[in-house]
């Protein structure tokens, strides 16, 4: 607290003061002045940082591989990078690849063919319909694929096919699921003889996955598939958290260049409606060594160590219920055969006795 006394007899005093008061007003305001100076130095230094990161992020965006709003590019012209296929559709906020209907099929799929070493595709959906829990199907599914534009029992792809295929399965087919939980998210590579098992949920050519709760969630979801140095890595983003979860890693995954890339959805019996966002594909910068550089041409996907990806579907027993019907009906089936045989052998004596009269 500062206290001014003032000496009516010594008028320079008070004006003294005065000065000194006005002086370290003044170096308060400086003080402030350079605070905030240095705070708004600061600020653009963050911002023109973060500016710098998306633009270098935007910069390796690769938009002939990408589908992104107002979704230009896909269509039926001769100019189109992107076909539809099916009952595939376009909105201006998103591409229906199925709507919530019985026994329909939607894909779009890239007309020009894949030619990037390491990439990573940021994959954003949204699967959401009326059907109750485990009353909903089949799910989606995006490609990386030798074949494209062909229909099939493979979320609305071709079976035994030639590629990635990675899996958002909402329905499970198998009845023993004690060791997951859908929906579902896996990875499978095809080389053309590898059939997808629907009725086991993929299980024996699966190599990795996760159970990612994405269907009618207040969340759009997400997926990021990063291939690089011949591994590949699935993630998920479905909390709303805007951080990505590790679901699978595949390590010595060998990939084909010159294939294409492809989203695809699939209805039964059981429906949902099944849209996709965006496809965003990035191409990744990475350094190679010599013995990288110096690897043979791969013809064929493929798995360096497949074996250990390997799993043994057991077959399903027979439930408790399943036994008890199959014995009573073993029981009863045998009861009218003895009394079908006890009344002919009846008629056989009798037939008999009337001989020697």
């Amino acid at each position: 607290m500062i206290h001014i006394l003032v000496d009516s007899n010594n008028t320079n005093q008070f004006i003294i003061f005065s000065n000194e008061f006005f002086l370290l007003s003044s170096m308060s305001s400086m003080n402030i002045l350079r605070k905030c100076t240095y705070l708004f130095i600061i600020v653009c230094v963050t911002t023109r940082s973060s500016l710098a990161d998306e633009f270098e992020l935007e910069e390796f965006l690769k938009r002939e591989y990408s589908l992104i709003k107002p979704y230009r590019g896909l269509g039926f012209s001769s100019s189109s990078q992107w076909d539809l296929m099916g009952t595939a559709v376009i909105t201006p906020d998103y591409i229906r690849l199925t709507p919530d209907s019985q026994s329909r099929q939607g894909a779009v799929w890239s007309r020009i063919p894949f030619y990037l070493s390491d990439w990573e595709l940021k994959v954003h959906f949204k699967i959401h319909g009326q059907g109750k829990k485990n009353f909903n199907g089949d799910g989606l599914a995006i490609w990386l694929t030798k074949e494209r534009m062909v229909n099939g029992p493979v979320f609305g792809n071709m079976n035994r096919f030639t590629g990635l295929g990675i899996f958002v399965d909402t329905y499970p087919n198998a009845e023993k699921q004690h060791d997951r939980a859908f929906p579902y998210v896996s990875v499978m590579l095809g080389n053309g003889t590898l059939e997808y098992d629907h009725d086991k949920d993929g299980r024996s050519t699966e190599l990795g996955g996760c159970t990612a709760m994405i269907r009618n969630s207040v969340h759009d979801s997400f997926l990021l598939i990063r291939y690089s140095h011949n591994e590949l890595t699935l993630m998920t983003d479905v909390d709303g958290k805007q951080t990505y979860k590790e679901c699978a890693s595949v390590s010595g995954l060998r990939m084909p260049l010159g294939y294409y890339l492809g989203a695809s959805s699939a209805t039964g019996d059981l429906t949902d409606n099944h849209d996709l966002i965006s496809l965003k594909m990035y191409q990744l910068t990475v350094e190679r060594d010599l013995e990288e550089e110096g690897e043979e041409e791969v013809l064929l996907p493929r798995v360096d160590n497949m074996d250990q990806f390997h799993v043994d579907v057991q077959e399903e027993g027979m439930t408790a219920v399943q036994i008890f019907v199959t014995v009573l009906f073993t029981a009863m089936g045998l009861g009218v055969l003895g009394v079908v045989g006890l009344i002919l052998y009846g008629r056989w004596k009798e037939n008999k006795r009337k001989r020697f009269y």
